[in-house]
């Protein structure tokens, strides 16, 4: 960071125009102009390399000025956003945070009167310095080691001066943020980021690592599954809820997230606390259960989430929808009584089996057992251990044991689905917790009206719905059934004379909620069906002068021979059954 502190007769600020699309907003005192004098102005730039340090930067900021204050006995501070001090600055957001970090810190101290510039806008100021030797000092303030050299002051006693806007490379910065390439080479073709390009189903930009950029298509089909998880889990007695993405810091470090995966929590700052973007669901879920006290009645309570989570990753291990950094988590959470716990699992089992046969998806099972570093007695891990090992037994669940791997507050059941070539993904699991509802002091009052701790079971069942998007795109190859399909239906025109026709028929399968499109172009029938065809579209339609005729359609149904001569309604019937049924 640099700054110019200049100890001035006075300091005349007016607004322009905005810089920024966001700039502070202005009160009548601003707009007009105004004066402030006997003061301190500070002229401050923070720089990229403050970034991540605006807390640290605003401390040392303060410590600064407090000295200056002191030697020059002046008690008014102006801080005043100046970014053409430099030539590597912050974005708005870090300036935001150093000028706010600074600004409380020095209100702390009653002895000064603190005025802030408007952030945000170009602006003219007058300033008359003072005479004196420590009137106009400026400085380099930093983190850490000194950098080599040593700013220097301005001469001038008396300057007025208008800000001007910054040039900006654009071109530089529009190749900065260009598309990455997808080297194909080493890729097999039903490879999922293949299939993304080819079905323009979703994209990537260095601009946000490891966050997808869902396209119409692609969000379709995350819509469509997400539709699908909501009807199951009504069917199977859940609540929804949704949880707010950024939490307090003290959340986590009451239920162990901080300590175990600090390194992987993207931080954020909000007056003066620290706050993490969530990587989990569960302790936001917590608060909930806490909002109001629970019955024994109301036992088991299940409640699920399609919960946005971030977690940092290393650029290196980021695989297209496989390893992400904002994953969306199907967590559901389930607060039941001990003698509950063994029913509950049955019954997640049962609905993690009857989600992957819909999808033909094969699986296997894992028992994860306590890790080296968790939170809980060793008699709740013994007890947790025991439970989810009786039910896979008496079930005949057919699993292998994986010792240490369990999550730190508790083992768990882990569903690994093998994909189309052979790789395997941990998706569902199911985690026995007695720890974090102690330590998050969860009750419930029993048939004798005395309070009890209950048992927490984390579960998902998809685990990330990016990954099982991955995976469902490869297991099909692109062939998703006509429920999930973004283009259910194309209507080819056979000739110029049949559009009216497509036209007619588009508006009609429209209003049975049916996804279709047209192709009218003046092109040959046949390369208007390859062109549905590499689109993995389920449905292709060709209406010619006969169809339009005898009212009839001629059918492609993916990957199977030609149907001629097919009565509207009959089609209609047939693929609304197909996707009500979800085939």
């Amino acid at each position: 960071m640099k700054i110019i502190a200049l100890h001035c007769d006075y300091i005349r600020i007016k607004a322009l125009k905005k810089a920024i699309k966001e700039p502070e907003e202005l009160n009548e005192k601003e707009k007009k102009g105004y004066e402030i004098k006997e003061c301190l102005v500070v002229l401050s730039a923070v720089e990229r390399n403050d970034e991540g340090f605006e807390e640290q930067i605003a401390g040392k900021l303060v410590e600064n000025i407090k000295g200056i204050a002191e030697q020059v006995k002046c008690n008014k501070i102006v801080l005043y956003p100046y970014v053409h001090l430099t030539s590597h600055p912050s974005g708005p957001l870090s300036a935001t945070k150093v000028l706010y970090f600074a600004s409380e810190m020095l209100k702390k101290n009653k002895e000064f009167d603190v005025y802030q510039a408007p952030f945000g806008w170009y602006k003219e100021f007058e300033l008359k310095c003072k005479g004196h030797p420590l009137s106009e000092l400026s400085r380099k303030i930093y983190v850490g080691e000194a950098p080599e050299g040593k700013g220097k002051s301005i001469g001038e006693t008396r300057v007025m001066i208008e800000s001007k806007e910054e040039k900006v490379d654009y071109k530089k910065l529009l190749n900065d943020i260009s598309k990455p390439r997808l080297d194909r080479e080493k890729l097999k073709d039903n490879d999922h980021r293949i299939l993304g390009q080819k079905l323009d189903l979703f994209s990537f930009s260095e601009v946000a690592p490891g966050m997808v950029f869902w396209h119409n298509n692609g969000l379709i089909i995350y819509n469509e599954l997400a539709d699908y998880w909501r009807e199951e889990h009504r069917k199977a007695g859940y609540d929804e809820i949704s949880t707010p993405q950024i939490l307090d810091k003290k959340l986590w470090l009451i239920s162990g997230h901080w300590e175990k995966y600090r390194d992987n929590i993207f931080l954020t700052q909000y007056e003066g606390k620290q706050y993490a973007v969530k990587p989990m669901n569960c302790p936001g879920g917590i608060l909930v259960y806490k909002n109001k006290p629970k019955s024994y009645k109301e036992l088991p309570w299940r409640v699920g989430e399609l919960g946005i989570v971030h977690r940092l990753e290393l650029s290196g291990v980021l695989n297209g929808l496989f390893r992400v950094v904002r994953i969306t988590q199907d967590d559901a959470h389930i607060y039941c009584t001990e003698n509950q716990i063994e029913k509950e699992v049955i019954n997640i089992i049962k609905l993690v089996d009857k989600i992957y046969k819909k999808f033909n998806l094969l699986y296997r099972v894992e028992l994860s057992t306590r890790p080296e570093k968790r939170i809980g007695s060793d008699a709740q891990w013994d007890m947790a251990e025991k439970i989810l090992e009786t039910v896979l037994k008496k079930n005949k669940v057919t699993y292998k044991v994986n010792k240490g791997d369990g999550a730190f507050y508790g083992p768990k059941i882990d569903f690994h689905l093998k994909d189309s070539q052979g790789r395997e993904h941990q998706c569902a699991t199911i985690q026995l917790d007695f720890a974090m509802p102690e330590r998050f002091d969860l009750k419930y009052t029993d048939e004798n009206n005395k309070e009890q701790r209950p048992v927490m079971i984390h579960r998902t069942a998809l685990g990330a719905l990016e990954r099982f998007i991955a995976i469902l795109l490869e297991h099909t190859n692109g062939n998703l059934p006509t429920w999930l399909s973004p283009i259910q239906v194309r209507l080819i025109s056979f000739t110029d004379r049949n559009i009216k026709a497509v036209e007619k028929l588009k508006k009609q399968f429209e209003d049975e909620n049916i996804r279709v499109d047209m192709d009218i172009k003046n092109e040959t029938v046949n390369n208007k069906i390859r062109n549905a065809e590499m689109l993995h579209i389920n449905y292709i339609i060709v209406i010619g002068d006969k169809e339009e005729k005898a009212k009839t359609l001629a059918i492609r149904p993916r990957g199977k021979k030609p149907e001629f001569g097919v009565k509207t309604e009959m089609f209609l019937e047939k693929i609304k059954k197909e996707i009500e049924e979800r085939k």
